[in-house]
């Protein structure tokens, strides 16, 4: 996978506990540290924004399109 170098600013406490965590061999490096903290994020920040878009689905009306496509699935199965 390829990677990019970026320069960020950051809050001495954050950096201080970041390095303890380095020191203790949580992380191998900062770098590791903020690239696994940023994709954790991200991760977060998808499934919140899916669940909120799944909030706005009217769920009858889905479990209705559901049952239909079983329906319709049962109605074509062969008979043994």
């Amino acid at each position: 996978m390829a990677t990019a170098k970026i320069a960020i600013t950051i809050e001495e406490s954050i950096l201080q506990r970041l390095d303890l965590l380095v020191k203790s061999h949580i992380f191998p490096n900062r770098s590791k540290a903020i690239q696994e903290a940023v994709k954790e994020k991200l991760g977060k920040l998808e499934k919140n924004r899916f669940e909120t878009e799944c909030l706005k689905l009217d769920q009858e009306y889905e479990q209705a399109l559901a049952d239909e496509g079983l329906t319709m699935e049962a109605e074509e199965w062969p008979e043994y």
